[in-house]
């Protein structure tokens, strides 16, 4: 029982940070944010955005890997390094952005499509080659 509290709590835990997305995004935006804010804030928002996860969320465990550990990592490593009047700021202009639904990055989504094909193709390679 005290697991399902501590998932419940961590699941919790992510869900706000999924909210400050569109704050990451305005904030990006934002001349007065740091180059490697920015950088992180890139980064973090372009996954989180893409149509596409890099590992499907079919595939046991890992599937969620993302969802639960990696983007609210980089949502709070982001969000600890822009300023927080910068947060505080572009917080209320995310709300409004949240109304009308998260944007898709199509970029990231193709991207990823793409490793997924190159690493079929050297897996198959291997496969092909093993058998000859």
């Amino acid at each position: 029982m005290k697991n399902d509290n501590k998932l419940t709590k961590f699941k919790n835990y992510a869900r706000k940070l999924k909210q400050d997305l569109f704050v990451l995004y305005l904030s990006y935006k934002d001349n007065r944010t740091p180059w490697y804010a920015k950088a992180v804030a890139i980064c973090v928002v372009a996954y989180a955005f893409s149509p596409i996860d890099l590992i499907p969320d079919f595939i046991p465990v890992l599937g969620y890997l993302d969802d639960l550990i990696l983007v609210p990592l980089g949502i709070s490593l982001a969000l600890k390094l822009i300023p927080p009047h910068i947060i505080e700021e572009n917080r209320t202009m995310a709300e409004e952005m949240k109304k009308n639904g998260k944007p898709k990055n199509w970029l990231v989504g193709i991207l990823f499509i793409l490793i997924w094909i190159l690493l079929a193709v050297w897996i198959g390679n291997l496969i092909f080659e093993l058998t000859s």
